[in-house]
C-alpha cells in the first residue's frame, strides 16, 4: 500500500457514474415496478452503498476509508433503454474516494443486472467513469466534455 501517513486529511468526493443497457421489456418494468424479484433500483442503491463501503476489501492495496456520505441516484433514459447509475462518495481523510465511487457504480450496475436477467440476459453494462473528484493534493478533477 502507497504510505500515506504523512498527508493532511482534507475534505474529499468523488462522483462515478455508469450505464446498464437493456431491452424494452426490463426498461418499463424497472420504470413501473414490474420485476419479480422486487423493487430493482431500491435494491441497487443498498448494494452501491454496500460495495462503497467494503472496497478496501476487494480492491487489492486500496486504503480502507470511513465514508462520511454515500448517495446511489438512477437516471431512467428511455431513448436509450438505459438506466444510469451515479454514486457520489464523501469523506474526510488522506487518499480520495474516486475508488469508492468506481465500485458502487459497478455493484449497482451489476445489482440490475443480476435482478433482471431471468427477463433478459442481453442487458449491457457501459461506460463506467469518474465524472468529478475534489480535494486532496491534486485539487479538483472533471474530465475533458466527450463529442
Amino acid at each position: 500500500m502507497v504510505d500515506v501517513s504523512s498527508k493532511a486529511e482534507t475534505d474529499r468526493s468523488a462522483t462515478a457514474a455508469g450505464k446498464i443497457f437493456v431491452g424494452d421489456e426490463i426498461f418499463k418494468s424497472i420504470v413501473e415496478g414490474g420485476v419479480p424479484k422486487g423493487d430493482v433500483l431500491g435494491v441497487a442503491r443498498i448494494a452501491a452503498i454496500m460495495a462503497v463501503k467494503r472496497t478496501s476489501e476487494i480492491i487489492p492495496l486500496c486504503h480502507p476509508l470511513p465514508i462520511s456520505s454515500c448517495t446511489a441516484d438512477f437516471n431512467p433514459i428511455e431513448d436509450e433503454r438505459a438506466i444510469e447509475a451515479r454514486v457520489t462518495v464523501k469523506v474526510r481523510g488522506v487518499t480520495g474516494v474516486e475508488m469508492e465511487a468506481l465500485h458502487g457504480v459497478t455493484v449497482a450496475l451489476l445489482t440490475i443486472y443480476d435482478m433482471c436477467k431471468a427477463i433478459d440476459k442481453g442487458m449491457r453494462l457501459d461506460d463506467i467513469r469518474l465524472i468529478r473528484k475534489t480535494g486532496g493534493k491534486s485539487g479538483d478533477y472533471s474530465p475533458p466534455v466527450r463529442a
